[in-house]
């Protein structure tokens, strides 16, 4: 068949239009095995570990094992829709997140994508979410407090800014509440939250989201969320997700605290997607690289020095035991990792001592180091008194009838001690009410005040000192020193407050 002219003509304009356009190379390949979230594909030889693959229907995976002639991929999200014979592409993109202040008052997937309901997030930045932790050159020693607001903690295993402290115990001993109160008592300040929430229910990260709204604090507070009902690959994101976003405040030299809740849920979304990447087990039928999966994310917190941008992470890894069972093995790794464990007791938790912290087993490997002279002033000694209360308490148990008064009075001393410990969820002291509550105590000041008046007088003394002492309270908090004229002011007016108490 003659081809026309015309024909001939159309063509060739088509091709000096089409001359000099660039073409683009794509890594293709074809599932071959699809289910439980994970696909195998045939093909795509130049991928890299961690790289973004395109799924149909702009699904998104994750390539997690290269092997010969196939690669192993989680999928980010619904995998329902993909089966064998579909097309995968190469991204030759790092998993990233959009970073920016734009994200403080949000709640985020770990892919960055709002579940709030209030339009996406405004970002020309992002970050990838694998990055090298910060080297030994580039860090600073701890010595600027995290202050918690809750008492025990800021005066028994105190937390500094760069500082990595695990929050351990059983199922509901208030483990969360604690890192809330301190993400609560940051309101006002300079230290930006973030809450990652890995594998929790809906439920229960609605309800800190609402408890972190109700006490102002979502103004300096993001949320990153990866559900029980979630993917697992998103649950293994979540945490990397969430330093990476916090790294970008660092950068620009400023303070960042990080939670955790839970690691041990991360640990088992990824024992989950490594067996059924068939990958080989090892103890507990965890992946052999469980350690590493999670000392190079909370290597990544750090105080930096000047030359580097003087930023900080603090992370509060949270940590769900079984049975009290320290020696299991991602809560042992995870306490090898870190610079000290809060431990929540469910024996104390029970007997009503709220927050449940062992006094004996939970320490600070950055020490006084992280406190103001004035705490460190005041307790000091608080660690060895109620260490030697509870040796004369389980001895006196036996009978106390015959002990002599100088051990009677000590008990007592001890109860006091602890009492004044005890705190209600979501109301942080600030650091000159616990400084002179601690300070009062130690002093014997609290020895005749009925046990179960001290929460009662606490109040009173709070309201008092404010009133009428009110320079000595802004010089605690501003100086952060317990000077000598400042206790003779609060020996002056301590038996006036005390006489008010009783015949109130």
């Amino acid at each position: 068949m003659a081809v026309r002219g015309q024909d001939i003509a159309s063509i060739i304009k088509k091709q000096i239009e089409d001359y000099g356009s660039e073409l683009s190379l794509v890594d293709v390949g074809t599932v071959v095995e699809a289910g439980d979230g994970n696909a195998r594909i045939h093909g795509l030889s130049n991928v890299k570990y961690s790289e973004l693959l395109q799924f149909p229907n702009d699904t998104l995976g994750l390539a997690l094992n290269l092997e010969e002639d196939s690669v192993g991929a989680v999928i980010l999200g619904e995998y329902t829709h993909i089966k064998e014979g579909d097309e995968v592409k190469a991204t030759g993109r790092i998993v990233e997140v959009p970073v920016g202040d734009s994200l403080i008052g949000r709640v985020v997937d770990p892919l960055g994508r709002p579940l709030d309901g209030q339009g996406l997030i405004q970002s020309n930045t992002t970050n990838p979410v694998e990055k090298i932790a910060p080297n030994v050159v580039s860090r600073k020693s701890v010595d600027q407090p995290v202050q918690f607001g809750v008492k025990v903690v800021d005066a028994l295993v105190p937390v500094g800014r760069g500082q990595r402290e695990l929050i351990i115990g059983d199922r509901n001993t208030g483990k969360t509440t604690v890192a809330m109160d301190c993400i609560i008592n940051q309101k006002g300040g300079d230290l930006i939250c973030v809450y990652v929430a890995i594998g929790q229910k809906s439920s229960k990260v609605a309800a800190v989201v609402d408890t972190l709204k109700e006490h102002g604090a979502m103004d300096h507070t993001f949320v990153v969320a990866a559900n029980a009902s979630d993917a697992s690959s998103l649950q293994y994101l979540a945490p990397y997700s969430g330093v990476a976003m916090a790294e970008y405040f660092m950068d620009q030299g400023k303070d960042v605290l990080i939670v955790y809740d839970d690691l041990s849920k991360h640990a088992w979304a990824y024992r989950q997607m490594s067996l059924l990447l068939r990958r080989p087990a090892g103890r507990e039928a965890y992946p052999g690289d469980v350690f590493y999966l999670h000392s190079r994310l909370l290597e990544r917190a750090a105080r930096l020095d000047e030359s580097a941008g003087g930023g900080s992470i603090t992370a509060l890894p949270i940590i769900e035991t079984q049975a009290g069972d320290v020696s299991a093995y991602v809560p042992t790794n995870v306490i090898s990792i870190t610079d000290g464990q809060i431990y929540l007791e469910s024996d104390l938790f029970n007997s009503g001592i709220r927050p449940a912290l062992n006094t004996g087993l939970s320490v600070s490997r950055v020490g006084s180091s992280a406190q103001t002279k004035a705490m460190k002033k005041v307790a000091g000694s608080l660690k060895i008194e109620l260490a030697q209360f509870r040796e004369l308490a389980s001895f006196a148990q036996f009978g106390s009838d015959d002990l002599d008064e100088v051990t009677k009075r000590q008990l007592q001393r001890g109860q006091r001690l602890q009492e004044i410990l005890k705190q209600p969820q979501y109301s942080p002291v600030s650091v000159e009410n616990q400084v002179t509550m601690l300070y009062l105590a130690s002093k014997g000041y609290l020895d005749d005040v009925a046990l179960e008046k001290i929460l009662e007088f606490e109040k009173v003394w709070v309201e008092y000192a404010s009133n009428n002492i009110p320079n000595v309270m802004k010089d605690i908090s501003k100086s952060g020193e317990l000077s000598e004229e400042n206790e003779k002011e609060i020996d002056k007016v301590i038996t006036d407050c005390k006489k008010m108490f009783t015949a109130g």
